[in-house]
């Protein structure tokens, strides 16, 4: 099988069991798999393929663990620019009602190349819209297309406006046909298997979309297919408000009363997440999706992050949609996130290696891999490279890893999933991004016009 060497990397920041930061090191691959990690001395000297790193850092690929890519068409919309959780989704829900499954393709397309740029090689997508013929299998197609490791969230919205729930009852889809549609795409694509690209999860939106029934059969219907579940958890003040108002529970009893927690679960945000609920987490071994960009955007608060840590709750990150968050860059979240923490909770409440630690072997744990999220043989050959010798970094190369929080965030030189390069020399391998562009313009602004 073919190899390659990466060879001279500045720092290799591995995230492996001891969290070895390697000078002058470099990784060796063969296929699909890594096979060795180090110091030059302890590699082989050569291979099909060598790239010469240095002036470089590389990292394992980062994992993105919540996001909404069909938001790209909708970023910045004037309604939804200055207004909380509940009114922003109210400006928008009468736009996505004209989505189409070319709209759900591109934006999919579109978002991938994006996150690729951030160094992130695994991705979840939380997809709850199908108006018209629109699928989840759209979103899939495009992933394939593009080469990214894929979660694809089967989604759900079932509660409408005349029945209480905050999204209009064009949006919502019968409860019969959405746990049909969910037994299918987890027959269709979803590969359990040690460095599977599809992997499918189980996704009704939120409280205030979805019933308690729904709740039930699709955790019901998770655990009999060994699939994962997720939602949304406790995002505003507004989301704990109609929780206890509508069905007299915080959030936490509310997914305790459900079923909803455990290793096979992670919920997003968890920004009013109560002490509880914290070490209901902590103990049954559930994930949260920490999303800071998105919850500064809509002014929902900041996370406990810290304190979830500190108790052993498994902690990713995520860009959130484009439409909330604006942008798909897993390196700035990991930013935001120490940034934020230090905000509430001091200087030292979270370190740049602890935030790389969420985007990579943190945002792994909560998707349930153990192939991805280190560099370390045996595991999957996906990681990225940032040339330290730009602007942005002048000055910091003394600490590449903090570099890489502190300083930038700058586009990845090289992105490689699966022992692929998706991103070789700055360019894209995969896709064209010029015209990838140019159509998900036209399709935005089709979009905003109808």
């Amino acid at each position: 099988m073919p190899s390659i060497l990466l060879k001279n990397a500045d720092c290799v920041i591995t995230m492996d069991a001891t969290r070895r930061e390697i000078a002058d090191g470099g990784v060796y691959i063969e296929g699909k798999t890594i096979v060795a990690v180090g110091p030059m001395g302890d590699l082989p000297h050569s291979a099909d393929e060598v790239i010469d790193l240095t002036g470089h850092v590389v990292l394992p690929g980062l994992v993105n663990t919540h996001h909404h890519m069909f938001q790209s068409l909708t970023r910045v919309v004037p309604d939804g620019q200055n207004v909380e959780l509940f009114g922003w989704l109210k400006s928008l829900f009468p736009i996505w009602c004209n989505l189409t499954p070319e709209m759900i393709a591109v934006s999919t397309e579109l978002a991938m190349a994006e996150l690729l740029r951030s160094g992130c090689t695994t991705t979840s997508d939380h997809l709850y819209i199908y108006p018209g013929d629109c699928r989840l299998d759209d979103s899939i197609d495009a992933a394939m297309r593009v080469g990214m490791r894929f979660h694809a969230s089967r989604g759900s919205m079932s509660l409408g406006h005349s029945k209480g729930g905050l999204p209009p009852d064009t949006l919502v889809e019968d409860e019969d046909h959405i746990m049909t549609d969910c037994q299918r795409v987890i027959e269709t694509f979803h590969d359990p298997a040690r460095y599977s690209m599809i992997r499918i999860a189980l996704a009704p939106c939120s409280p205030y979309t979805v019933s308690e029934d729904l709740m039930r059969e699709t955790a019901a219907l998770a655990r009999a297919t060994g699939t994962r579940l997720h939602t949304h958890f406790a995002e505003s003040e507004k989301d704990v408000a109609y929780s206890l108002e509508v069905y007299g529970l915080t959030p936490t009893e509310y997914v305790e009363r459900l079923g909803w927690v455990g290793e096979d679960v992670w919920h997003a945000h968890c920004v009013h997440i109560d002490a509880p609920g914290i070490d209901l987490f902590a103990r049954t071994g559930t994930g949260v999706a920490h999303c800071p960009c998105s919850n500064m955007r809509l002014g929902s608060g900041i996370a406990p992050v810290r304190r979830m840590l500190d108790q052993g709750v498994s902690v990713g990150l995520g860009v959130d949609g484009s439409a909330s968050s604006d942008a798909g860059n897993l390196i700035s979240e990991a930013r935001q996130a120490m940034l934020l923490q230090r905000v509430i909770g001091g200087a030292d409440a979270l370190t740049a290696r602890r935030a790389l630690e969420m985007a990579t072997r943190g945002g792994a744990r909560v998707l349930g891999r153990d192939d991805i999220g280190a560099l370390a043989p045996g595991m999957a050959a996906d990681l990225a490279a940032f040339d330290l010798r730009r602007i942005e970094y002048s000055g910091a190369r003394h600490d590449p890893a903090a570099a890489l929080v502190f300083c930038g965030p700058t586009p990845s030189r090289y992105t490689m999933v699966n022992g692929r390069f998706l991103i070789q020399d700055g360019e894209f391998t995969s896709i064209s991004a010029k015209p990838l562009v140019e159509r998900h313009g036209q399709l935005s602004t089709a979009l905003m016009t109808v």
